[in-house]
């Protein structure tokens, strides 16, 4: 089904969580002199993105879904990934993660993504009204936008003559 565009900012994050989940795929096993550097870069993820991610869809999205008894248990179920996935994150801020932990999160954060995408936002879309649609995706927008705001480079202060 086709992502409705008020969702499209949560899917846009999702690729950005996925394409660095591939990576680290890609990287496994994770020798041992690169898993500051793999820390390092999902924690500046969490901080840069994932954190207001995480609190837009808990403070939108999952409630909008509990309206539906059918997608009560879902919602409970991405609450504790998003907690397990919390602590993995602030494991990682600690540089505390051993390499098969990270290969652990990156499966772990693609199957949350999946099911969020293939199985939260489906129904979402199907079950929510239009309007309710377009009130959700304007909120989201608006807390989205510190994330973006948080990855812009501060501009180059002009010399003082």
């Amino acid at each position: 089904m086709l992502r409705d565009k008020n969702l499209v900012p949560l899917s846009r994050q999702h690729q950005h969580a996925l394409a660095l989940c591939v990576r680290i795929d890609r990287a496994s096993p994770i020798p041992e002199s690169d898993l500051a550097a793999w820390q390092a870069e999902i924690a500046q993820h969490f901080r840069a993105e994932v954190r207001i991610h995480f609190a837009a869809e808990e403070q939108f999205v999952f409630p909008a879904a509990r309206a539906f008894p059918e997608l009560n248990l879902l919602v409970e179920e991405l609450l504790s990934e998003h907690e397990w996935l919390r602590e993995r994150f602030a494991k990682a801020g600690a540089q505390g993660l051993s390499g098969g932990e990270i290969a652990e999160f990156a499966q772990g954060r693609t199957a949350h993504i999946r099911k969020e995408e293939r199985q939260l936002f489906e129904r979402l879309q199907e079950l929510i009204s239009e309007g309710e649609l377009a009130v959700m995706g304007q909120e989201l927008e608006r807390v989205l936008r510190e994330a973006e705001q948080a990855c812009i480079l501060p501009a180059k202060r002009p010399k003082s003559t």
